[in-house]
Parts: C-alpha cells; sequence; structure tokens
C-alpha cells in the first residue's frame, strides 16, 4: 500500500501521542483490610495522566482460569471519585459492571471503593479475622480499553499480619509493592496475606520454586518438599523447558479448588490430611494438574482463551485440551516421579472411567459441547434433572486422552506420543507464533506427530461414540474389564444430607428406584417407614434390606407432603479394573514402560 508524505506525517504524529499517553498515564492501587472480621477490603486507585472528559471503569465478571461468570461488581460498595483538591467527582453506573467518573480533563484524580467478601473459595477474594485472599479480578477495576495499561499494586496488612505471598513482582525499596506490566498479569496473580508458613524452597534447573500458605497443618514437610520436587521434574521433561523466573505454590488455608497461574497456582490446602497415603496421592495429584497448567493452558492454549473477554468470557470448544488432558497428566506426573504405583495410577483413571460411562450423560452430550457449554452447565454438568444429559471433560478428557497417547505410541512403534504432541504445541505456537492453536491446528499436531488419520479417535470428541477401550489398552500389553456387574446389597437410587434438624435428598441416580418413584434431589425427606427421618435410620434400613423390598417415604415437597414407595432395586455398573495381560509381545511391553516412566 502507498501513501503520501503528509498521510505517513499524521500517522506517526498520531501514534506517538498515543504512545506519550499510555507512557504518562498511571495506575497505583492500594488494598487495606482494616476491620478483616467485617469481611471487606478497602481500595484507593490512583489516577494520573488519563486527562479525559470522561472515564469508563469497569470490573471483570470472571477470573480466567475458573470458567463461569461470577459477577464480582455486585461487591463493589461506596465508588467514589475525588480530583486533587478532595472535590467530589461525578460518577454514573453505565452497567451492571461498568461505571463512568467525569474526570472534567484532571491529570490526576483518586477512586476509593470497597469490596465485600462473603465466600472462602479460590475464584472469589475473602477477608476474615485470619488472612486475606485477594483475588484481582473481583478486587481491581480497570479501565475500558486499557488492559495493556502497567499497574502498581500496595497491600497495607492487616496490624496483626505480617507475611504477603503473590506472583506479582516486587518493586526493590518498597514493603508489600508490587508490578504488573498489564492487567492480564495482574490478574493473573492473585495475592495472599497473613501470617503464614514457608516451607524450604528447592530448585530445579537452576529456578527456585517455593510453598507458602496459611495453617499448613502438621504433616511431614520434608518428604512432603522432596517428592513436590521431583514432581516438578517429572513436569519439566515432558515439554522440556521452564518458562518463568521462578514459581510459588500458594496455600489459601480453607477454601475449595485451585486455579493456575503463570507462575503460581492458588488453592486449598489442609495438610493434616495429607499423613494418609489416600489422601497424599490425591493431593499430589490436584497439585500436578494446577503445576501442568502453566503449561497446558497458560502457554499451551486454545486460541480463545486469550486475550481475554473480561465482560462475556471466552468460550472455546477445546477445555477437554486444557482440563481434561491436565487431569490425565497429572496422574502419569505423579507415577513418572515414583511416587504413585501402577495401581495407584490405574485406580485414578478407573476412577474417572466409573464416573463418566456409568452416567447418562455420555450419551447426550459431547466433549466439545461440555467445553463449551461450561459456562452455563458448570464445570461438572448441569444441577437437577437435566444433569443427566451432561458430562464432565474432567472425567471423559482424560480417558480419550489415554486412547490418543496409546493410539499414538501404537502407530509410531513407540517413538512418538501425546507428550510430542504437548511439546510440538508448546514450541510452534507458544514460544514461535505466540498465540493459541485452533481446532483444525490441534487436530494437524497430533495427526502430524502419529504420521496417521486419527479421525476415528476425534470422534470420541466431537460426537458421542462409546470409547472402545480394550483395544488402546490392549496396544499397552494392559486388560480393563468392560464387564457390567451386579453390586452387593439394596438400591435405593439416592443419598441424603442432613442440614441442622432435616433430611434432604441430595443425589439421585438417573432411572433408579427412586428416580421412578419422583424422589428429585432437594426434597426434604420426613419419614421413612412411619419414623421420623434421618441419615442413621435410612442406612441402617438399607443395609438390612434386599432388592425387591418396599419402603414408604413422606416427603415435603412446594408445602405439601407426599408418600411415595420405593421398590428396591439392585445397581449394576462397569468396573473398569485395570490389569497387565499375560505375555505381552515386546511393543506392548515398550509401549506400557514408555508411557510409564516417560
Amino acid at each position: 500500500m502507498k501513501t503520501t508524505k503528509t498521510a505517513a506525517l499524521l500517522v506517526c504524529l498520531l501514534f506517538f501521542s498515543i504512545s506519550v499517553l499510555a507512557q504518562k498515564a498511571s495506575l497505583a492501587y492500594t488494598v487495606k483490610m482494616d476491620n478483616p472480621e467485617w469481611h471487606f477490603f478497602q481500595v484507593q486507585l490512583s489516577c494520573k495522566g488519563l486527562k479525559k472528559d470522561f472515564i469508563d471503569f469497569k470490573m471483570p465478571a470472571w477470573t480466567p482460569g475458573y470458567y463461569q461468570k461470577m459477577d464480582y461488581a455486585k461487591n463493589v460498595q461506596k465508588l467514589k471519585a475525588t480530583d486533587e483538591t478532595g472535590k467530589e467527582l461525578k460518577i454514573e453506573k453505565l452497567t451492571a459492571n461498568a461505571w463512568r467518573v467525569f474526570s472534567n480533563n484532571a491529570n490526576a484524580f483518586n477512586i476509593s471503593y470497597d469490596i465485600k467478601t462473603e465466600r472462602s473459595f479460590v475464584a472469589t477474594p475473602y477477608v476474615d479475622d485470619n488472612r486475606a485472599y485477594i483475588l484481582p479480578a473481583g478486587v481491581f477495576l480497570y479501565v475500558e480499553k486499557m488492559i495493556n495499561q502497567p499497574v502498581q499494586v500496595t497491600v497495607i496488612p492487616n496490624s496483626k499480619w505480617n507475611r504477603v505471598a503473590t506472583g506479582l513482582d516486587s518493586l526493590a525499596g518498597k514493603k508489600f509493592t508490587y508490578s504488573a506490566p498489564d492487567f492480564d498479569i495482574l490478574y493473573d496473580s492473585p495475592i495472599l496475606v497473613g501470617n503464614l508458613e514457608e516451607l524450604t524452597p528447592f530448585k530445579v534447573r537452576g529456578i527456585t520454586h517455593r510453598f507458602i500458605g496459611f495453617k499448613l497443618g502438621d504433616f511431614d514437610k520434608k518428604q512432603f518438599m522432596l517428592d513436590l520436587k521431583k514432581m516438578i521434574e517429572a513436569a519439566v521433561n515432558i515439554i522440556g523447558h521452564i518458562p518463568y523466573k521462578s514459581y510459588t505454590f500458594i496455600a489459601m488455608g480453607t477454601g475449595q479448588g485451585g486455579i493456575e497461574h503463570l507462575n503460581n497456582t492458588t488453592f486449598g490446602f489442609n495438610g493434616t490430611n495429607l499423613n494418609k497415603r489416600e489422601n497424599y496421592i490425591r493431593t499430589l495429584h490436584f497439585l500436578a494438574h494446577e503445576y501442568f497448567h502453566h503449561y497446558n493452558v497458560k502457554r499451551i492454549r486454545p486460541i480463545e482463551l486469550g486475550p481475554f473477554d473480561y465482560d462475556k468470557g471466552s468460550k472455546t470448544k477445546m477445555l477437554w485440551v486444557s482440563e481434561g488432558l491436565s487431569v490425565y497428566y497429572e496422574y502419569l506426573i505423579v507415577k513418572r516421579a515414583d511416587i504413585s504405583t501402577d495401581a495407584e495410577l490405574f485406580n485414578a483413571f478407573r476412577g474417572n472411567m466409573i464416573a463418566f460411562e456409568n452416567k447418562p450423560g455420555r450419551l447426550y452430550q459431547t466433549l466439545e459441547q461440555a467445553s463449551y457449554e461450561t459456562w452455563s452447565d458448570g464445570p461438572f454438568g448441569r444441577t437437577g434433572d437435566e444433569v443427566n444429559k451432561t458430562i464432565s471433560y474432567y472425567d471423559k478428557g482424560p480417558a480419550v486422552g489415554l486412547l490418543f497417547d496409546f493410539k499414538i505410541r501404537q502407530l509410531t512403534k513407540d517413538q512418538k506420543s501425546l507428550d510430542d504432541v504437548m511439546r510440538f504445541l508448546y514450541k510452534e505456537y507458544y514460544q514461535k507464533k505466540k498465540r493459541g492453536f485452533t481446532a483444525e491446528e490441534l487436530r494437524k499436531a497430533f495427526e502430524t506427530v502419529a504420521g496417521s488419520s486419527l479421525a476415528e479417535e476425534f470422534e470420541y470428541v466431537t460426537t458421542t461414540k462409546e470409547l472402545d477401550y480394550p483395544t488402546y489398552f490392549n496396544y499397552a500389553g494392559l486388560n480393563i474389564d468392560t464387564t457390567t456387574q451386579a453390586l452387593p446389597g439394596a438400591y435405593t437410587g439416592f443419598t441424603l444430607r442432613e442440614k441442622e434438624d432435616s433430611v434432604f435428598i441430595a443425589n439421585v441416580d438417573y432411572e433408579s428406584p427412586g428416580w421412578n418413584a419422583s424422589i428429585r434431589r432437594g426434597q426434604q425427606l420426613v419419614k421413612i417407614n412411619g419414623e421420623r427421618s434421618s441419615a442413621n435410620l435410612f442406612n441402617k434400613i438399607i443395609t438390612s434390606a434386599r432388592p425387591g423390598d418396599k419402603i414408604s417415604f413422606t416427603l415435603f415437597i412446594n408445602g405439601q407432603t407426599k408418600d411415595v414407595e420405593v421398590i428396591l432395586g439392585q445397581k449394576t455398573e462397569k468396573g473398569f479394573k485395570i490389569t497387565p495381560a499375560g505375555n505381552p509381545d515386546p511393543l506392548q511391553k515398550q509401549i506400557l514402560e514408555g508411557w510409564l516412566k516417560g
């Protein structure tokens, strides 16, 4: 394209003006937590160099890593803006998460507001009289169309607390003051404040790794850190590169879940539970999952997951890759670190298969649909009756990942594997092209590594076709029992939960005896065989009952009592027990060994 000198000059002046504005603009936040028992953060924002008639500020509607609308804006209270003289500026509410500040071309002005916190959860900010968890997407407003603006954050802990943990870069000479090159990085860096405990750090390939948190509990911390190091080494060996300057595991104390970030992860943690082997392995699987996410989703990512749409969310059909394959690798990483046994590895996969295969949702929803519809369904499928028409990509994803891996190893005589696919995606799209991949590029990467079409395997992603486990497990000399078996005891098909003095229906299996008697989740159970209901009474009756017996239940539904009779049945399910086959051939042995050891 050609242009005149005058037009070129105007273009240069325009970009120079934008550059100067960006250089002069300054956004600095200060977060206080006075009276933490009231569950409020106090936030102050100093704005300089914006100089416009009005400026629109927004609060994200969600946080990357948790694919649900969270409506953080509803927690913003006492929003106020003042100029340098202290004169209050007009603020207009534009939308549910946007405010317009009429700054009147002021070079500097301040905004203050409170954030109300209600829930101790990894995807929500929270403060109480023990500690503070600052989830940036739920605390810090951003200037519309200025996501790339550098940011400074100063944390002022409550006087009872002395430590701050975060993945943000510290500013030299300024206590508890941090910087981020843009809002994407700020929103990617939660902050934990309190009297925190840090375990002895270690290095992997010369890079420091830390574990710090609130009330870690009583457990063998030395052995835990040794195993954590081995786990990270096994994960790094898959990709072959460490992209961060340091990494921090941030244990937020009570609270469910975990969220991945570029150089850190935050998660609920109670170390006292680690004294049981089953809990120890489960926790390491969980931490391996969150750690591997810094590769798989933060860097190896579907193209829709960045730049983020903080208003509407970033929908993709490929969460089965980002989440499902991270589940797949969490098991392999712990096994390849020589922490878990073969039996524990097989049992982990078996758990996902049982959860997916023994529910009717597998006949209705594909992996792609589960990925895309998570924004409405939730990460583990829909609730209520509709739960029976959904699946979780956390369950089917690792099962499909395993089939892909075994197929690639079989086609290439164990010269290539799913590990090679992950390395290819990392190098080609994150390192070289600096972007995410499309669905077409993902499929091409799989088939390029395999050296063959994987059309049949991708049908497991795009359709509800039944997974042919025996064929793929045989590639590695493994047997898997897919026969349907009757479980011992009588079966109602529903479970209970007690709340204070009342008993409620917790979950109901689709087309079970309880389901067929119109018992549904959330209904209140008043009586069992004429006696006042309780979980103990229910368990006592079911334990001694046999299939074919009848039990009467009195339910309280929509303000009225209803009597129903349930004829007990016998539950059947596929067990998916995985065992080594007898007399494997050399290739089967090689594939199994390569899969287990990496």
